[in-house]
């Protein structure tokens, strides 16, 4: 079975607001982001398959409970199937830092993606505001994207200074894959 090629997309900060320093903890704290809808219309038209890697630490930290995590994630289902999209997979870590390897940077969120999923990891790309994230789609095989500030250093094979710029670049880099 031929594998597809995927974009990977961090969440807070690429798909819905950032929180900031800390946690999207309620549902009605999810505030899906303008842009990304373009941007992941642009992939799927593309014949790119999209999944959500998200670390979740608030899990850990007793701040987010696993329910609630759930309830955002079906909220956040809820807003894209009203703009016709559809995820293929939502991956999360709920771990502390040092207790896993899914944990970005490290790869294995894209890894089980991949696996469960059929994805061509060196036709992939890992989208995130975060160098962590960067990090993770490079050791994973995957080309990387890193939206927001320009100034800030970052091994990203292209950027973009906000998700405003995304679609475009998208728009320019996907190739049509044959289906």
């Amino acid at each position: 079975m031929k594998r597809t090629p995927c974009i990977f997309f961090d969440r807070d900060g690429i798909i819905n607001q950032s929180p900031g320093p800390g946690y999207v903890e309620r549902v009605e704290d999810f505030h899906l982001l303008p842009d990304f809808p373009q941007a992941l219309r642009i992939a799927q038209s593309r014949g790119y398959r999209a999944v959500v890697v998200t670390n979740q630490r608030g899990v850990a930290l007793g701040l987010v409970h696993p329910r609630t995590l759930e309830a955002i994630h079906l909220h956040m289902h809820s807003l894209l199937a009203q703009e016709g999209l559809k995820l293929d997979g939502v991956y999360v870590c709920p771990h502390d830092r040092g207790e896993c390897t899914c944990r970005k940077p490290m790869p294995g969120m894209l890894l089980r993606a991949a696996e469960e999923l059929n994805l061509a990891l060196a036709h992939s790309w890992m989208i995130g505001d975060h160098e962590t994230d960067i990090t993770a789609g490079r050791v994973a095989g995957c080309r990387t994207i890193r939206v927001g500030d320009l100034s800030v250093p970052s091994e990203a094979d292209e950027r973009v200074s906000d998700m405003s710029g995304l679609p475009a670049l998208l728009e320019a880099l996907l190739p049509r894959q044959s289906v």
